[in-house]
Parts: structure tokens; C-alpha cells; sequence
């Protein structure tokens, strides 16, 4: 299994990027798909997912970033995206993408995704 994620790159804040993670050795549509986001000296955390077909695709978002990120699947290309807009500088982070069968109650553990993608780096100035 492997999920390859792309799209990050300097930003001004209050622009937008658009972020993909292109799935192989697994189908999305049948594993919840989250994103996940680590910025210098924090913890991991949650940002957004969208649980499996089976699951009915609920998503679920992060306070911090609802109303501004947008998590989609495509099922034809594999693939996962976050739609990010309004970005701020507090967005600035390294963004992980991640997959897992957990039941809906651990969607937005971390813990709770068995395969992650290597990261892609999200910058935002001021």
C-alpha cells in the first residue's frame, strides 16, 4: 500500500492550494481517509476525513479549519484531496494523508489509520 500525497507549497494567507493523495495497493472508497497535519514542535492533528462508502463517505472537519477546507474522493482516480482556502499562517504545517477501517466513533484518531502517506509541506505567509 502506498499514498503518495502532493500539492503543497507557499501560499500567501488568504490564498488557496489544493492538496491530492493518489492511493495504490488499496481502493478509497472502501477505507475511511483522513488528513492530518503536524506543524514545527506540535503534535499531529487532526483536519479533516471522509469515512468509507460502506460508512455512507460522512465527513467529519477540525474546528479550526471548518467552513474553509473541503476533504473530496474520487473514486475513479484513486485519490483523496483537501481543498484548502482562506489559508492562514497557523495553517502552516507538514499535511499527512491516511487510511483505516476503524468504526466512525475513532474517525478522527490518529491512531486509528493503518497506512500514512510520507507528507507534504504547507506554507503560509503572512
Amino acid at each position: 500500500v502506498q499514498l503518495q500525497a502532493s500539492g503543497g507549497g507557499l501560499v500567501q494567507a488568504g490564498g488557496s492550494l489544493r492538496l491530492s493523495c493518489a492511493a495504490s495497493g488499496l481502493t478509497v472508497r472502501n477505507y475511511n481517509l483522513g488528513w492530518f497535519r503536524q506543524a514545527p514542535g506540535k503534535e499531529r492533528e487532526f483536519v479533516a476525513t471522509v469515512a468509507s462508502s460502506s460508512r455512507s463517505g460522512v465527513t467529519r472537519y477540525a474546528d479550526s479549519v471548518k467552513g474553509r477546507f473541503t476533504i473530496s474522493r474520487d473514486n475513479s482516480q484513486n485519490t483523496v484531496y483537501l481543498q484548502m482556502n482562506s489559508l492562514k499562517p497557523e495553517d502552516t504545517a507538514v499535511y499527512y494523508c491516511a487510511a483505516g477501517s476503524q468504526i466512525l466513533s475513532a474517525i478522527a484518531m490518529s491512531s486509528a489509520y493503518r497506512h500514512w502517506g510520507q507528507g507534504t509541506l504547507v506554507t503560509v505567509s503572512s
